[in-house]
């Protein structure tokens, strides 16, 4: 398996002549990046991994090369990459910046031209005007998304700079808006370009100790992209200071509020810069999409959504990672069962083993999987869930063997068979149904954990359920989820039919 493995990562870093761009799991960062591919796609083949997580994972796809280049931000890559502190430090300079990730094989270029800073924001009725405010008052429920709570510029600087006494709960930034405004938390944290502030009448709250930096939109890439790519990478260049703050603003609330999907936004945007150049006579001429220029999306139906185009795909890459991961964890998980069944000694550590196994957070084990598989995608999903498989497997067989009555073995043994011609005569048949309900158990499961895929770019129904929890976009989160939910029938019926074609039969 492990040889498996390394040859997939191999083959998954090999260079195939096409351009990886990567986006993080929000909305801005979704439409960059298709605006990006988009503007690259006439030049070379261009691939979209889209939704791989926070800055951490998405980094380590662009170090172990899984991705080329990614939209990013000047403060996040001054104070989370690079790790500059923020407390009683200016920024850093570009100049600086620059020469800090060239030692790393990195490179930032192409200015988009606005600046998405982040900003914490209240109700319109709460009487705040500053973030100063916030110390006075501490009884307030900080409801802020979970990277800004561990990130060094976010909370923990901020609370140290305005010495605010209140502990933030985790709350993703998809829903932040709705829980503001049913008065579940009253303070939440933003992006400057979010299109949400205007339709909830938010007042966000003024920096006046100008705690956080300035978060201009760039690119993040591997200094070999452009010359592996130079005539995409010339297009890409000419998006430099083309993306107005009021531009990003229409964009996300074409695909926030009106419900158009990221590549459409992308679409539309760059045909209005294109119109806009042959209408100026070759002048280079912003576009400027406000909310109200985008056309009303049509209305969307759930069964639309559901059997949309994507669906096939998407179906296919679920069951390819549900397939392989059990098969591996069978070949690997029945030998081990035999042998805790068979070895006294080893039964209590190899199902503690497995047991812990079980019990490492998803995010948390893909996130370690990444550097160690050198690779993004389906390789370190497949070894995730691998590792959540094994435990029924292993489990339900040793229980299976050990509960063969003694009668049954002494039988065997009184009629000369071996170890061996026992194991495969009498104790794995006698033991078959309660081996096969544990397969069943990991494939089930399997289904439902093989969601996480989608958060490191291995696909699946996950890619539905990240984007509506992006959006916080109900019926794309059911278009994911009534498919998964779907496919675990399906397999528990598929078990069912195998118990009865084998296991009856058997015992017939």
């Amino acid at each position: 398996m492990a040889a498996v493995a390394l040859l997939c990562a191999s083959l998954a870093r090999a260079d195939d002549g096409t351009l990886r761009v990567g986006s993080k799991r929000f909305t801005e960062s979704y439409i960059l990046a298709e605006v990006v591919a988009q503007t690259a796609a006439p030049h070379v083949k261009v691939e979209h991994r889209q939704g791989l997580g926070n800055t951490a994972i998405v980094l380590a796809a662009l170090k172990n090369g899984s991705i080329d280049l990614y939209p990013e931000y000047v403060g996040t890559i001054d104070q989370e990459i690079l790790k500059h502190g923020t407390r009683d430090k200016r920024p850093s300079s570009l100049a600086q910046i620059r020469a800090e990730l060239a030692k790393m094989g990195f490179g930032v270029a192409v200015p988009l031209g606005f600046n998405n800073t982040y900003a914490l924001a209240v109700r319109s009725d709460a009487g705040i005007a500053t973030l100063s405010d916030l110390a006075r008052q501490p009884d307030l429920r900080f409801g802020l998304s979970h990277e800004f709570i561990g990130r060094a510029d976010g909370w923990p600087g901020l609370a140290r700079r305005y010495a605010l006494p209140q502990e933030p709960r985790g709350l993703d930034h998809g829903i932040a808006y709705e829980a503001l405004a049913a008065r579940q938390v009253d303070v939440i944290d933003i992006y400057s370009t979010d299109a949400k502030i205007a339709r909830y009448g938010l007042t966000v709250l003024r920096d006046d100790r100008a705690y956080f930096p300035r978060y201009d939109a760039v690119l993040l890439y591997r200094l070999d992209a452009a010359q592996r790519f130079p005539q995409a990478w010339k297009a890409i260049e000419g998006l430099e200071g083309k993306i107005a703050e009021r531009d990003m603003i229409g964009m996300n609330a074409a695909a926030e509020l009106e419900g158009q999907a990221f590549a459409e936004v992308a679409r539309r945007w760059l045909a209005r810069q294109d119109a806009g150049k042959r209408g100026a006579g070759g002048e280079q001429v912003a576009a400027q999409v406000a909310v109200e220029e985008q056309p009303a999306a049509a209305p969307r139906s759930l069964a639309g959504v559901l059997f949309g185009p994507d669906l096939a795909r998407l179906t296919g890459q679920h069951v390819l990672l549900v397939a392989l991961s059990v098969l591996l964890a069978a070949i690997a998980g029945i030998p081990l069962g035999v042998l805790a069944a068979f070895r006294p000694r080893l039964r209590q550590p190899v199902l503690a083993l497995t047991g812990m196994l079980q019990t490492v957070p998803s995010l948390a084990l893909l996130a370690m999987l990444i550097p160690l598989m050198g690779t993004i995608g389906i390789v370190p999903a497949l070894v995730a869930l691998f590792v959540y498989a094994l435990l029924p497997i292993v489990r339900n067989t040793c229980t299976g063997i050990l509960g063969i009555a003694p009668g049954l073995r002494q039988a065997a043994l009184a009629l000369g068979l071996t170890p061996h011609q026992r194991l495969w005569h009498i104790d794995l048949p006698l033991a078959l149904p309660v081996i096969l309900a544990g397969v069943k158990t990991a494939a089930v499961m399997s289904v439902g954990t093989a969601t996480i895929a989608a958060f490191i770019g291995a696909g699946g129904y996950g890619e539905r359920i990240t984007t509506g929890l992006a959006l916080n976009d109900n019926m794309m989160l059911l278009a994911g989820a009534l498919p998964a939910a779907a496919l675990a029938l399906l397999t528990q019926g598929l078990f069912e039919l195998l118990e009865r074609r084998f296991v009856v039969a058997h015992r017939k």
